[in-house]
């Protein structure tokens, strides 16, 4: 089995339901395993605001967990058209494995969550898509031969898989972005199945 990294940091639980959706796509395609890790908050003072190993729910992210899987899936909330701080900050520290190539050659997946439609979606995905192109990994995203695609009246984007979650973050998943979700963790997946060989 190739472990497929699903690395995300969600503050309301919309994003990790989505991380969640993902990993069940990666582990329909055979001999692919989805690895899921969050992040930690960060805070504007000098002192810890999260424990070293989280209460429940997915561990915290390693370096190794990067190095170690044939792929990755990142996901955000968005932040004014931006990723978040804490997976930022989590990023911006990743430069011994740029400087020893470790990333280059694998694919890697966006997802994001927004308050509203027109909520940055788009630009939070791309600013996601960053760092990684820097690393030198190779983009995957979801083509218009994905139905829901170009049915959604809710989340998605050829660039990721997105929700919307309202502004009071009580709209439940759509089916339409489930499928998505589903779609580009398979997608994801048979990509680094194939790059891995």
């Amino acid at each position: 089995m190739k472990d497929v990294l699903v690395l995300f940091y969600s503050n309301t639980g919309a994003v990790r339901e989505m991380a969640h959706l993902i990993a069940r796509g990666i582990e329909q395609m055979p001999g692919a395993r989805a690895r899921l890790r969050t992040v930690p908050k960060i805070s504007t003072v000098c002192e810890a605001v999260e424990p070293d190993i989280p209460a429940s729910g997915a561990p915290y992210v390693e370096l190794a967990d990067l190095d170690e899987c044939v792929g990755l899936a990142l996901g955000s909330p968005t932040r004014f058209g931006n990723m978040a701080a804490p997976l930022k900050y989590f990023l911006d520290g990743t430069s011994s494995l740029w400087l020893k190539g470790a990333l280059s050659g694998k694919p890697a997946a966006v997802f994001t969550s927004t308050g509203t439609l027109h909520g940055g979606q788009e630009t939070t995905l791309v600013s996601m898509m960053l760092p990684l192109l820097h690393h030198g990994m190779f983009i995957v995203g979801l083509p218009y031969t994905e139905m829901s695609l170009s049915s959604t009246t809710t989340g998605g984007a050829p660039y990721g898989a997105t929700h919307v979650a309202g502004l009071a973050d009580n709209r439940p998943i759509s089916d339409d972005e489930k499928t998505l979700c589903l779609a580009l963790g398979r997608r994801l997946a048979q990509a680094a199945l194939k790059l891995s060989v």
